[in-house]
């Protein structure tokens, strides 16, 4: 059930969210659902959107699945050689020398911060037809992968022009960046999201070790800029998985309360801004789910 349940302050719940993302500088687009009765905040929902390395959620969890139905082992040691690396900022990314690391330890780094290189070699292992096929077996037939974290930079290198990596601010460049366009690259839609990571909090996804190890992963995130910076609570943990684009800044992920309540949340936003560091627009991917996790917390039933 979709709910719309006016909060503290003037309007409805979804036209505080947008004005969170108003007041930031964004337009954006959520779903946030609780994970035991599937009541929904939404705005926007059904918007297709271009995922990034937010996609990692689907291919960790892939991994997980595959692992539980014996076709896998995430403890398969994998080599990474020391040339040919995704580019990124992170991890392996920018490490020099070949290394040889589980396919789970590559989760944990593909999803702790947000590893390209790591995501890469676990993408070669568990393979991209597979995680594809693993969304529509999940009923998730809008979450599509297209290609790698190497495929994806190096079609916006391409895109932007003789101007390489620097371009990527200038607002000519950024707009033939085909990456920011749901039909032509990794995508999803903030429902469907959510709805994965509801489906791994409910073991339906996998269960037993495989369920709780996966949660695990997805809780090794290194950055609470976004998601978590609307939740600065000792005792509320916050999983998730970041996604960022020229303009676009997301996070999919789960609030943990600890009276039980739980929460999966997806946000998807995009800068009027080309500029590479806006702080409100990464905070504003917080504050508006706080406003919907609050709204659904506040149903006479919780």
């Amino acid at each position: 059930m979709t709910v719309n349940i006016p909060g503290p302050g003037p309007g409805p719940v979804r036209g505080r969210i947008t004005a969170a993302f108003t007041d930031a500088g964004t337009t954006g687009a959520l779903c946030a659902t609780d994970i035991d009765t599937g009541d929904t905040v939404a705005l926007g929902a059904d918007t297709p959107v271009s995922t990034a390395s937010v996609h990692k959620l689907c291919l960790v969890a892939t991994l997980y699945r595959e692992a539980a139905a014996g076709r896998l082992d995430p403890a398969a040691p994998l080599d990474i050689p020391a040339e040919g690396r995704a580019p990124g900022p992170t991890g392996l990314a920018v490490m020099r020398d070949a290394a040889r690391l589980s396919a789970r330890d590559l989760a944990s780094l593909a999803i702790a911060v947000s590893d390209n290189a790591a995501a890469d070699v676990l993408w070669a292992y568990v393979g991209l037809d597979t995680v594809n096929a693993t969304m529509r077996a999940l009923g998730l037939t809008r979450t599509v992968a297209v290609h790698d974290q190497a495929a994806l930079y190096a079609t916006m290198l391409t895109d932007a022009g003789s101007g390489g990596p620097a371009a990527l601010v200038d607002p000519a460049a950024v707009a033939r960046l085909t990456v920011l366009d749901p039909a032509r690259t990794n995508r999803s839609t903030p429902r469907e999201m959510a709805a994965l990571l509801r489906a791994v909090w409910r073991d339906e996804v996998c269960g037993g070790v495989w369920g709780d190890e996966l949660r695990a992963v997805l809780g090794v995130q290194a950055w609470s800029h976004r998601l978590a910076s609307g939740f600065p609570f000792d005792d509320v943990r916050v999983s998730g998985k970041t996604g960022s684009l020229p303009t676009q800044r997301h996070e999919a992920g789960v609030v943990e309360y600890p009276d039980g309540g739980r929460y999966a949340v997806a946000v998807f936003t995009r800068a009027a801004s080309t500029a590479a560091t806006l702080p409100a627009a990464d905070a504003a991917v917080g504050r508006a789910a706080r406003i919907a996790v609050d709204a659904l917390r506040a149903r006479p039933s919780h």
